[in-house]
């Protein structure tokens, strides 16, 4: 009995060969995860959370405007006594990305969205749209860099 000769690792023999450089920049951004959209980021290498109002989502990464999980709780604190605040606006490798997801409610338990909301009476994408002066730009490998100013930057001061 002679077996059917098997592929060469490399070999993705049902799928296009450029299937995904056909693919236009912009059918990416449909579905939920558009720029504006409200998430939690959770990266690994180091593990941390970070919530935030998408900016961008490329091949390369993911584009955020907001704060690390871990102070939540004193940005919201920091925004209801009016204190100045700049949220982070930061770009995560996809390689650094383990997952993604909407920052919804969860049965009874409001989302971060709805508790931001309620102890400062300001909306989220609001306060973590990116001031003038932390506009985009692009360098000479056409990747976006941001400038930043995270709450836990401004702790260590």
């Amino acid at each position: 009995m002679q077996l059917p000769c098997a592929p060469s690792p490399g070999d993705n023999l049902g799928v296009e060969k450029d299937s995904f450089s056909a693919v236009p920049a912009a059918a990416l951004t449909h579905g939920p995860f558009v720029p504006g959209a409200l998430v939690i980021a959770t990266l690994c290498n180091p593990r941390e959370k970070f919530w935030g109002m998408i900016l961008a989502l490329a091949p390369e990464g993911l584009s955020l405007s907001g704060a690390e999980l871990a102070s939540f709780e004193d940005l919201a604190v920091m925004v209801r006594d009016g204190e100045p605040f700049t949220p982070a606006v930061v770009f995560f490798p996809m390689h650094r990305i383990e997952r993604v997801e909407l920052d919804l409610p969860d049965g009874s338990l409001p989302s971060l969205s709805q508790r931001f909301f309620a102890k400062t009476g300001l909306e989220p994408s609001a306060a973590l749209a990116p001031s003038p002066r932390n506009k985009n730009t692009n360098n000479e490998d056409g990747l976006t860099s941001h400038n930043s100013g995270s709450l836990a930057s401004k702790e260590r001061e």
